[in-house]
């Protein structure tokens, strides 16, 4: 059965730090970059959800040692309510960032509809405490936020931690493997991690059926994809916030969403922290936008 398709566009930009030569992060106009480029167009959904965002600041909260923690929580929780009000069992949902840090959101969303897992999809595990990070920004620290790994005041948001659990989570595709500090972090924790070595080893496609198998093992209510465009190869993708030379391919990308967006349990997927500013005449962008397309209408690319 063919499923309708929402589109939440949340344009938070308040989870990364702004680099000397910007005024702010540009991934706030990811959603309307992607429909310049016609992913609205081709995508052709039911219905377009927007929420905008606080105007950007670096405000440091001295209580979690998190940047815009106090802007963030509030636009979580603000985030949950239209993602509530209009989920549906026979929709597709497709979030639009923005940042990783949307997920907190929604993750508060989906912890209040149910148990869900998380297969987080990243050129980097985003998974330290507030102290090993040198920008002190959510979304290099998020997978540790909605899996219950931090300050209380963001993992806890109206006392619903964890959003995920660990066990339920596969983090995939991380580059950043030089520091150990960084990657002993995740290693040391209950979530189903595959660094980029792993997951050409285990195989693209065979990682998916894996994490499937987990969930109707577990009887899960259902499940949630991340995407972070870094987890592509830099030579595909270098507009985003952290570049990494290495990285997938779209052939890749499609061996492993191809199975997951077409399990009846995918609640939806979440793109995020593609910078429009680092690709002004849409040269990486359209390729991602017109492969995105055809993965989430199962056609050939």
């Amino acid at each position: 059965m063919k499923r309708n398709i929402h589109i939440f566009e949340f344009p938070l930009n308040l989870g990364l730090k702004k680099k000397e030569h910007e005024t702010e992060p540009g991934v706030k106009r990811l959603p309307d970059w992607f429909r310049k480029l016609g992913f609205h167009q081709e995508i052709n959904p039911h219905q377009v959800f927007r929420l905008n965002t606080p105007e950007y600041s670096m405000d440091m909260d001295e209580e979690s040692g998190v940047r815009n923690a106090d802007f963030i929580i509030e636009y979580a929780r603000r985030q949950a309510e239209p993602i509530l009000n209009h989920h549906a069992a026979d929709t597709f949902h497709i979030f639009l960032g923005g940042d990783c840090s949307i997920l907190i959101g929604n993750a508060l969303a989906l912890k209040k509809l149910g148990h869900y897992g998380l297969f987080y999809l990243d050129g980097h595990t985003d998974y330290i405490p507030p102290e090993l990070s040198e920008t002190r920004a959510a979304a290099g620290m998020v997978l540790a936020i909605v899996s219950g790994y931090g300050h209380e005041k963001l993992t806890d948001i109206d006392g619903m931690r964890p959003y995920f659990s660990e066990e339920n989570i596969f983090c995939v595709g991380n580059a950043e493997t030089d520091d150990e500090e960084y990657t002993a972090e995740i290693i040391n924790s209950g979530i189903h991690y595959f660094d980029l070595e792993h997951l050409r080893k285990n195989g693209f496609r065979k990682t998916a059926e894996d994490f499937l198998k987990m969930t109707a093992d577990k009887a899960l209510d259902g499940f949630f994809i991340h995407l972070d465009v870094d987890v592509l190869n830099d030579h595909l993708m270098p507009a985003v916030d952290s570049r990494m030379e290495d990285g997938i391919d779209y052939d890749n990308l499609k061996e492993m969403l191809t199975p997951l967006i077409k399990s009846p349990g995918c609640f939806g997927i979440q793109i995020t922290v593609l910078d429009p500013d680092y690709d002004r005449d849409g040269i990486y962008t359209q390729p991602f936008v017109n492969n995105l397309i055809q993965i989430i209408k199962n056609k050939e690319v």
